[in-house]
């Protein structure tokens, strides 16, 4: 079992390079580096005289690839290993099938040709959902993770209070990253000189839809981030091991504000979106396994609620 935890890690780890580099992808504009074509590359298995973008994309696919027999291993070695009752079979589950709606889900963009300089609404909405997608499958693996190291499995009816608190938490994280896809989508398309000139285009009813957008933003992940760092340590209550997922959520969400005003000082650099990204993936994997700790642990039974039997 040792063995399938460390492996789980990896392949955690693996898809956060992966969703690093599919934003590479996606701030250079080379989603079209292989046409409509899907999963050919320009109709060919293995592109001759590629360009940059070509070579940018078709990179992605394979990696993207390697994700998916990452995963497909996962759920293999899962069954094999373990009980029918054991819940990192679950966990191995969502993650393939997140996994496969991701590949569904980019393939859609090639296809449909919802890449490059397309500003369409309906490419936002698609990007929004790819990222919504993304980030249900790090969640898919970070359970996965979570039972393979032994935690225990969800108990939904004994912490009631405590996850509605938890759903909270995860709608804002989830909402604020899907408007910072659709702010990132705007700022690859169009992207501004100056820091005048970017904030003027925002408040101009004459701007783009997308470009207009972007001040919806940072309004969200600031009312989010001063919510989760009070909320996460009520989920925590004390727990030692909920204690240390709360500190790195909070830790990990003053970096993330940080990192979104130097994107808006340095008017998104590819490099500071990469780790905008980067930071957003790692606050929702602290927050699942806060959420797990807190979910799985027996119910506390309070002191009031106690009742001491009177001698007769």
């Amino acid at each position: 079992m040792l063995r399938l935890a460390r492996y789980t890690w990896l392949v955690l780890g693996y898809n956060l390079a992966v969703i690093a580099w599919g934003a590479y992808v996606r701030a250079t504009g080379s989603g079209a580096g292989c046409g409509s074509h899907w999963p050919l590359c320009n109709g060919e298995v293995m592109p001759r005289a590629a360009s940059l973008t070509t070579l940018i994309e078709f990179s992605h696919r394979l990696t993207s690839g390697l994700a998916l027999v990452s995963v497909v291993v996962l759920f293999v070695w899962a069954r094999r290993l373990t009980p029918p009752s054991h819940p990192l079979r679950l966990g191995a589950a969502w993650s393939l099938a997140f996994m496969l709606s991701e590949a569904l889900l980019g393939a859609g963009l090639v296809v449909f040709g919802l890449v490059a300089d397309d500003a369409s609404a309906a490419r936002a909405v698609v990007v929004a959902a790819h990222l919504l997608n993304t980030f249900l499958l790090l969640a898919s693996l970070t359970l996965s993770v979570w039972w393979a190291g032994d935690g225990g499995r969800l108990a939904w009816a004994a912490h009631r209070d405590g996850v509605l608190r938890v759903a909270l938490g995860a709608v804002a994280i989830l909402l604020v990253s899907c408007t910072g896809a659709i702010t990132a989508l705007g700022d690859t398309l169009f992207p501004s000189a100056s820091l005048r000139e970017g904030l003027s285009a925002d408040l101009s009813s004459t701007s783009h839809l997308l470009v207009r957008l972007r001040t919806i933003h940072p309004v969200v992940a600031v009312l989010t981030a001063l919510h989760l760092m009070t909320s996460v340590w009520r989920i925590a209550d004390g727990r030692p091991s909920g204690s240390r997922s709360a500190r790195a959520v909070t830790w990990l969400l003053v970096g993330q504000l940080a990192a979104g005003l130097l994107n808006v000082l340095l008017l998104a650099p590819v490099w500071l979106q990469m780790l905008h990204l980067l930071l957003a993936d790692g606050i929702w994997i602290a927050y699942v396994l806060l959420a797990a700790d807190a979910l799985s642990a027996p119910a506390r039974v309070s002191v009031s609620a106690v009742r001491v039997p009177h001698p007769a």
